[in-house]
């Protein structure tokens, strides 16, 4: 049994899926994530959050569909490249730095078998 078709969806629709639940939770409960922001953002904290919640909810949507899955797959994957810096070198940088490395890895396959014709 070959299944080696199915990794490059398997990997696209697990890292869709981490964005939507980042993104639903922080349009949910931005309370929770306002430690996350530098502080030289403080003033514009839930704001920044809202907006951030959106942009991954609408980018992880789009690559669990499929559609245009290059270039959202890219701009997530330089977008948490940017917030795993801007953590230093702790846990959850850790664990987001392999998630870039799975969002990029889903940009390099670009479209698989399983989404739109879409790259």
């Amino acid at each position: 049994m070959n299944l080696r078709p199915y990794a490059p969806v398997v990997v696209r629709v697990g890292v869709s899926l981490v964005f939507i639940w980042f993104g639903i939770n922080q349009l949910l409960s931005p309370e929770t994530f306002l430690g996350y922001v530098p502080v030289m953002l403080d003033a514009y904290a839930e704001t920044l959050l809202l907006v951030n919640g959106i942009a991954e909810l609408v980018l992880g949507i789009i690559l669990l569909s499929g559609f245009l899955t290059r270039p959202a797959a890219l701009l997530l994957a330089l977008h948490l490249a940017g917030i795993t810096v801007s953590l230093g070198y702790n846990e959850i940088a850790v664990r987001d730095f392999g998630l870039v490395l799975a969002t990029l890895s889903v940009f390099l396959h670009g479209k698989d078998n399983w989404g739109s014709t879409s790259q």
